[in-house]
């Protein structure tokens, strides 16, 4: 039976009966909150996932529904004042846009060092930070079922001028691909482009198949529509249209990973999920799964082990372990980095090899995905083991580094050298050429003609 999509916006969030339990405050904070950064759910998180007899402890609720402690005082009151005053919609507006841009909206580079040049134009609709991988943003992909509340692409969604990544179109993707032979992956990503109806998909998709780049190998789509919305993939009206053009990849020669995000077990644990992640399997595509470990979510190691076995039964391959990157709420979300490898190390250690797929915990930062190892002592200092899982430079890759031990660090930048050094060993290279193009050395060398899958 066809299952009708209803999104919760903040502006009908007053209206959900199951809100009623809350207090006048706890709705007017939701209020607040959603004033500032994005807020959307639907009807089958409502339904189907979330436990209102836990809320707001609901790990699901705190996933998806604004929470006051997601702003700082200084924040809250700023935007709760402009309310409680009846600005004009313009003036609140001005209120939630200077407060955004306090909350480092676009981490790690991504528009004065992502964003690739290319024939005297910046291309707003592709990242290119690592050597072999593209980042792809579809315009009409740029929102999604739902979205979470840890979400570091936030400012795709609240309008901020200048600061959204689009593209209309593929073509100039196929010629970017074309002229840079070291690429070797496309991830399809946004938002989620999952969102967009199988034709739309389909216009971005057919060209590049058309194209038979010899050295692209594979097609990622990075989507939370397994967690928030599988009935895309079961009884959409346009699922079977979907499923046909995973299929067309697959034929073209191409690999196909859906890159899905799941951060609870809950998430894993409807027959709707079920039902779609086996149709996404039998068209040949992969499911790899990832996300960030988060505070007040899933930050105990057998909710991570859980999920990975749950996984596993449904045919999806564990992938990434992220941090809480430095935007937005981190502040309600982020542990320090030796309890996030302590919950790793717990979680991993109690699955079996088939599980250990994963990688992680992992910072997406500036110079590449930093994993942290361990906590190790040496010559007496105690000091956090650390390496590059991807990198800008891609001799970084692989490479250990080490810090000084520090049980509070959040984030890279918290981190200081260990051993007596003045500074990573990545850091002089970003110093001295912050926009130089790591990702097009030592380009790689692959056959020219792909083999068909058929």
């Amino acid at each position: 039976m066809e299952k009708r999509y209803k999104p919760i916006t903040s502006l009908n969030l007053q209206n959900i009966p199951q809100l009623s339990s809350l207090s006048k405050e706890d709705r007017f904070a939701m209020q607040v909150v959603s004033s500032v950064l994005p807020f959307r759910s639907n009807n089958y998180v409502v339904d189907e996932l979330i436990d209102w007899s836990n809320i707001p402890d609901d790990p699901i609720f705190r996933l998806t529904f604004p929470q006051r402690e997601m702003l700082s005082n200084r924040h809250f009151r700023q935007m709760a004042d402009s309310i409680l005053r009846e600005d004009p919609k313009a003036e609140r507006l001005h209120v939630a846009n200077q407060i955004r841009m306090e909350l480092n909206p676009h981490p790690a580079g991504q528009i004065d060092q992502n964003m690739p040049w290319f024939e005297g134009q910046k291309l707003t609709g592709i990242q290119h930070k690592y050597r072999e991988t593209v980042l792809f943003f579809p315009s009409q992909g740029q929102t999604c079922h739902a979205y979470c509340t840890f979400c570091f692409r936030w400012p795709q969604f609240v309008g901020l001028e200048g600061l959204k990544f689009a593209a209309n179109e593929s073509g100039k993707l196929v010629e970017y691909l074309q002229a840079h032979p070291q690429v070797t992956d496309v991830l399809f990503t946004g938002g989620d482009p999952m969102i967009m109806k199988s034709s739309l998909l389909a216009a971005y998709l057919e060209p590049i198949l058309e194209a038979r780049i010899p050295h692209l190998r594979t097609i990622r789509i990075g989507s939370k529509s397994l967690g928030f919305w599988p009935y895309k993939f079961t009884s959409d009206p346009d699922a079977e249209q979907t499923l046909s053009l995973f299929r067309k990849v697959r034929d073209s020669g191409l690999n196909l990973s859906f890159m899905a995000h799941f951060s609870h077990p809950r998430e894993l644990g409807t027959s709707a999920v079920r039902a779609a992640a086996n149709r996404i399997l039998e068209t040949g595509a992969q499911i790899r799964t990832q996300s960030p470990i988060m505070r007040h979510i899933n930050n105990k190691a057998r909710i991570w082990s859980d999920m990975w076995r749950k996984q596993v039964d449904m045919g999806m391959i564990p992938y990434y372990m992220f941090i809480a990157r430095d935007t937005g709420a981190q502040h309600y979300f982020a542990l320090p980095l030796v309890e996030c490898w302590k919950i790793f190390q717990q979680a991993y250690s109690g699955v079996s090899g088939i599980c250990r797929t994963v990688r992680g915990p992992s910072m997406s930062t500036g110079p590449g995905k930093v994993q942290i190892l361990g906590v190790s002592e040496v010559a007496g200092e105690r000091a956090m083991a650390l390496r590059f899982l991807q990198a800008r430079c891609a001799s970084w890759v692989q490479r250990p580094f080490f810090a000084r031990y520090d049980p509070h660090a959040i984030w890279l930048s918290d981190l200081k050298p260990a051993f007596g050094a003045s500074k990573f060993f990545f850091e002089e290279s970003l110093r001295e050429k912050p926009d130089r193009p790591y990702f097009s050395q030592s380009p790689i060398h692959l056959p020219r003609h792909l083999p068909s899958v058929n």
